[in-house]
């Protein structure tokens, strides 16, 4: 059976046996190693070999934003899970711009990890509930910061695409997109699967992914 290879990055030892102790449940997960500050997480990811960094977001000497940045720069080495303890709107955005594939708050680390961890490495991206909910709130229908710019700057997606695009987060149906747009529920759903073929998407939160990743949104 193939192991899936996890590192874990927190400046807080006793979160790092916690976390050890539940992904040892899992007979096809390894803890590889661990690092307790953001400068060796690069290196010693490398060095591990690991699949998986579950990365503390508030790492001391050099926090998990600019770690993020160093991945970007040296190139990816693996997946990377955030774990914070906050659920900040910005923070959130920018951890996904840099490539993060899930985001988990540390008080659902417990019951969550198991289920990001798998997810992530089976190519999936995952976020908790409450930064799920926080997602979306920023598309909320009685504040829709869209971006003026859109067309100009994504030039992948049509205007309509685009509008499809922000009435799918805000969570409209097909019906009700189909008569806010006038146009048929099947030319809606014809739109959204060309939606998701063009990004190589699967699912509305890949949608909102690519949507804050391309500034589809002003904060």
């Amino acid at each position: 059976m193939t192991k899936i290879k996890i590192h874990l990055a927190d400046d807080h030892q006793v979160l790092i046996d916690g976390l050890t102790n539940l992904l040892q449940t899992v007979s096809k997960f390894e803890i590889v190693g661990s690092s307790l500050n953001g400068v060796t997480v690069y290196d010693d990811v490398i060095q591990d070999q690991a699949d998986i960094l579950v990365l503390d977001i508030s790492m001391p000497q050099k926090d998990g934003i600019e770690v993020l940045k160093e991945f970007n720069q040296k190139g990816l080495p693996c997946k990377v899970i955030i774990l914070s303890s906050y659920d900040d709107l910005k923070i959130i955005k920018e951890v996904m711009k840099l490539g993060a594939k899930g985001y988990l708050t540390k008080k659902c680390a417990g019951e969550n990890m198991i289920e990001a961890i798998e997810a992530v490495y089976e190519g999936q991206e995952y976020f908790s509930d409450a930064v799920r909910e926080k997602i979306f709130s920023m598309f909320s229908q009685n504040n829709p910061k869209l971006n003026k710019n859109v067309y100009i700057e994504n030039p992948i997606l049509s205007p309509r695409e685009i509008e499809i695009v922000t009435l799918i987060c805000l969570e409209y149906s097909g019906k009700e997109i189909s008569e806010k747009l006038f146009i048929s529920v099947n030319t809606v759903e014809t739109h959204r699967k060309n939606i998701m073929k063009k990004l190589n998407i699967k699912n509305t939160i890949g949608l909102v992914k690519y949507a804050l990743k391309n500034n589809l949104i002003n904060e």
